[in-house]
């Protein structure tokens, strides 16, 4: 009887310091963690507050990638390879917004779980499934623009295959999910034992210094480098090709005997590599090069401009307006990566500190104004696309404001 009072109190005692077994654990950790102190140290009308912007936040999330969404679907323009990956960055994004918010903010509020472990392994998952997938999707967007950039021709070539973009997305959710779920659903187990109070919800791994250093490095880190260095390629091809462009493709033809087909067309039976001009013009200007031919082979053109220089000067416009395209989706995308970073760095780092120094040396509010930094940046994704394509300012328009979409359309024409 003396030992089974002694074992319910040592019970109380590791309840009381957030370390006591749960239901479904096999054993008991020596371990003692602190746990997460509470927001309701809070006064009412700042928790109302707070409640207010969480909730604010959460809409605008949801709204936001929703209308992304329905433009995808709405507008047959916009169904292109890169776009694919536009989409599936939006999914992700709005999933934060409809399911790991919504269910974070009690327990932000309180600071204590109310809807059972099981449910609570269910939100650590698609938390860190969501995040990552939207981190792994920023850098997949950077490398479709590298490739549409620095290899113009193979990636206008792969413009129809829709199963390469498919793959890829898909391949995005499973090393998402690979990464963390495996260590969320099973690490207790392989331990023996859960550090996690009952009315807590965080993972096991919370502060294992060593495993956090090792996945930030996945999650974060690899991808900030990786899209830091496509950018800089990004960059230095279009001020290379603005350099070329200028010297080369803007010149008019020095030989008046030079046919001006052979600007355009190889000869019957000759195969060269496409000029790199050439290259950095976009499929979508092709129609009007073909218009192009026919206008310049009419004999109704008066005979003040040559052939030659007419069709210079066409093809030097086109391709200064692709390079000015490209250049202006670098510098949105640019943007992007940018507001991962900040989003993202602050909240990396101080996990890995965290961890480090086992939850003493950073506050909690500290830590719940980086969480909810990193959950900003899904809601800011929606707003930074119209930056990267005219298409998807006229998608949205057409969706919010269709008369408005009408009138310009009609006055285009």
């Amino acid at each position: 009887m003396q030992i089974s009072s002694q074992t319910e109190l040592t019970w109380i005692h590791n309840m009381h310091n957030g370390t006591a077994e749960t239901p479904h654990t096999a054993g008991t950790c020596n371990e003692t963690l602190p746990t997460p102190s509470p927001s309701s140290e809070f006064s009412l009308g700042v928790l109302v507050l707070l409640a207010f912007l969480m909730v604010l936040l959460a809409l605008v999330t949801i709204l936001g990638n929703v209308l992304v969404i329905l433009a995808f679907i709405m507008d047959r323009n916009l169904r292109h390879r890169s776009n694919y990956y536009f989409l599936n960055l939006a999914i992700s994004d709005f999933a934060v917004g409809a399911f790991c918010m919504p269910l974070y903010i009690p327990y932000s509020l309180t600071g204590k779980w109310y809807l059972g472990r099981g449910i609570c392994k269910l939100w650590l998952a698609m938390d860190y499934l969501l995040c990552t997938a939207s981190v792994f999707n920023i850098v997949l967007i950077s490398y479709d623009r590298f490739l549409s950039v620095t290899k113009a021709v193979s990636y206008r070539a792969q413009q129809g295959i829709t199963s390469n973009p498919v793959i890829n997305m898909v391949a995005i959710w499973v090393l998402a999910f690979l990464l963390y779920c495996p260590a969320i659903l099973f690490w207790e187990h392989m331990a023996g034992c859960s550090v996690v109070a009952v009315d807590q919800c965080h993972t096991e791994f919370f502060y294992n210094w060593y495993f956090l250093l090792c996945a930030s490095t996945l999650e974060f880190f690899v991808p900030l480098l990786s899209v830091t260095y496509f950018n800089v390629h990004i960059f230095h091809s279009i001020q290379r090709h603005q350099r070329h462009g200028s010297v080369q493709d803007c010149e008019p033809p020095r030989s008046s005997r030079l046919s001006w087909r052979f600007c355009l067309l190889p000869r019957p039976g000759a195969s060269s590599p496409p000029s790199e001009a050439e290259d950095s013009v976009s499929s979508s200007t092709r129609p009007k090069k073909e218009s192009l031919v026919t206008e310049i082979s009419s004999p109704s053109r008066g005979n003040s401009v040559t052939p030659e220089n007419d069709l210079s000067v066409s093809f030097c416009a086109t391709t200064r307006a692709k390079l000015q395209q490209d250049k202006r989706r670098a510098k949105s995308l640019a943007i992007i990566v940018c507001v991962f970073a900040i989003c993202w760095a602050p909240y990396t780092l101080l996990m890995i500190i965290r961890g480090a120094c086992r939850g003493k040396c950073i506050h909690n509010s500290l830590y719940e104004i980086t969480f909810w930094l990193l959950w900003i940046n899904s809601s800011l994704n929606p707003f930074l696309y119209p930056l990267c394509h005219v298409k998807f300012r006229m998608a949205f328009m057409k969706i919010l404001c269709p008369k408005k979409f009408a009138t310009l359309r009609s006055g285009s024409f």
